[in-house]
């Protein structure tokens, strides 16, 4: 048994689930996302929180079931308060731009390096060296900020490249000198 997956989903307000089978969808006022879960997994939905339990005590099902619960509340969260991730720019000439909802980036390269807001997703610019990425699917905020910092990640030896907010960089110390 996980001690995870024992506690209960709280429903927040705003949001309404329908749980069908293994199925389970949520809907808010930001959007709706559905996900299906493993059949040893059993999803049962109270009046305002949803509990989670294994179908029988296979090894595969209680490795199942503290996941499905997590995953279903990050679900909650996602429709209720939204997720982001901020990213920064750090180096001489390094700056974002935002043209629609396609993010431009100048990273040192000959040509400019564009990137398309998957549907879901908003990229904000604060100022040309910060950019936040948001949404309400937490898997694909985390690999839309993922994929953009792998555009230049950052260096150890001067620090330059795209970087979460508050990430440290362990740097290093060039050739030596006699």
């Amino acid at each position: 048994m996980s001690r995870i997956g024992k506690m209960p989903v709280q429903i927040p307000a705003g949001v309404t689930v329908t749980v069908d089978g293994t199925t389970v969808s949520a809907k808010s006022s930001k959007g709706e996302l559905t996900r299906t879960f493993s059949d040893l997994i059993q999803i049962k939905q109270e009046a305002t929180e949803i509990v989670v339990e294994t179908v029988n005590d296979s090894r595969e099902a209680n490795s199942q079931h503290g996941l499905t619960r997590t995953l279903i509340n990050n679900m909650l969260i996602g429709l209720s308060e939204g997720y982001e991730k901020k990213l920064e720019l750090i180096g001489v000439g390094y700056r974002a731009t935002l043209k629609g909802s396609t993010l431009e980036l100048a990273l040192g390269y000959s040509h400019p390096v564009i990137v398309e807001a998957p549907e879901g997703i908003t990229f904000t610019v604060p100022d040309n060296t910060h950019i936040t990425v948001s949404g309400i699917n937490k898997e694909q905020v985390g690999q839309i900020a993922a994929e953009i910092r792998k555009k230049r990640p950052p260096e150890p030896y001067k620090g330059k490249g795209i970087r979460y907010e508050g990430e440290y960089v362990r740097r290093k110390l060039g050739k030596a000198a006699k």
